[in-house]
């Protein structure tokens, strides 16, 4: 992550006491209300976990989100009210890693269930190149520095949502039949979406994708592509003019034939890449949030259009 996006824990920890104080003449009575009430309260950390939390916990949660549509997570800031606000939280979704700033909240609050996505499945190192003859180094869910990016590859979000539906059925068993019903329903729709990969990137005329962001790691292991990145996993960090002409060479090698950016972040790096080399652009969504710029409106449409994407630029058959 880019040091420079990093909130100190000291102002967390700041964020925290000032968040808690504006928040405790309420916290008694709204934890009463929660109790009496219908719906668990259950903050997500960015849209990836809202999905998820949405998804298997259907009618029983009442979804907020710390991420709201158009900010690029890796950049989220936290309010203090937001901060203090973890406290009161029934039941809390986040992906360790990811938002430096999330992670420093929530190991200063109280809150009782509070579930890392990162440790419901293994984590890889991933760099700007991934696939092809590399292998990458697996990790518990909560090494640091392992790329976070889980949610990209359909078979470790169905791994990811099974974790998720049986830790809400701990958190609220009064509904545990109902969360495992949906639990099923998700896993279904996300195992049709790895076949449809597996189907509809088997034969292609490359393996290679050029993109702004490398979040693609776990997609390209997983369907046999080799991902080439601009920037590392930080979407924000500077490609060396080394970096830059290795593309160049590679994107003739590989028959490359599209530099991919992306909705919350700058294409500028990608237009330029592409324009040096000749090769068209294109969007692929690292779906890390639904704006009116996203190919969909939720993460299987969205998921579906990177597909028809990839198919494209890599000359399906």
């Amino acid at each position: 992550m880019n040091v420079r996006r990093l909130i100190p824990t000291t102002a967390v920890a700041g964020a925290v006491i000032l968040g808690l104080t504006a928040l405790s003449a309420c916290s008694t009575s709204d934890a009463a209300d929660r109790k009496n009430g219908d719906k668990l309260n259950v903050v997500a950390s960015f849209y990836p976990m809202q999905f998820l939390a949405e998804q298997i916990g259907g009618n029983h949660v009442s979804v907020s989100t710390l991420t709201k549509p158009g900010v690029e997570p890796h950049d989220l800031e936290l309010s203090p009210r937001e901060v203090g606000g973890l406290s009161d939280a029934d039941y809390i979704l986040y992906l360790k890693g990811l938002q430096p700033a999330v992670d420093d909240a929530i190991k200063l609050s109280e809150s009782e269930h509070t579930v890392d996505a990162a440790g419901l499945t293994t984590l890889e190192d991933h760099g700007a190149e991934v696939g092809g003859e590399d292998h990458a180094h697996e990790h518990e869910g909560d090494e640091a520095g392992a790329d976070p990016h889980i949610w990209l590859d359909p078979v470790k979000y169905a791994q990811v949502a099974k974790g998720v539906g049986k830790s809400l059925e701990k958190t609220d068993p009064d509904h545990a039949a109902d969360y495992r019903k949906n639990t099923d329903a998700l896993v279904t729709k996300l195992d049709a979406l790895n076949t449809a990969y597996e189907n509809g990137l088997r034969n292609t005329a490359t393996k290679t994708f050029i993109t702004t962001h490398s979040a693609f790691g776990y997609l390209a292991e997983r369907y046999g592509l080799t991902q080439e990145g601009i920037a590392g996993i930080d979407p924000e960090a500077e490609p060396s003019p080394a970096r830059i002409s290795a593309l160049h060479s590679i994107a003739q090698e590989k028959n490359v034939t599209t530099v991919f950016f992306e909705t919350l972040a700058s294409d500028k790096t990608a237009k330029t890449v592409a324009r040096d080399t000749g090769l068209r652009t294109d969007v692929l969504d690292p779906l890390e949030g639904i704006t009116g710029k996203s190919k969909g409106d939720d993460y299987i449409e969205v998921m579906e259009s990177n597909l028809a994407a990839l198919q494209k630029a890599l000359g399906a058959k």
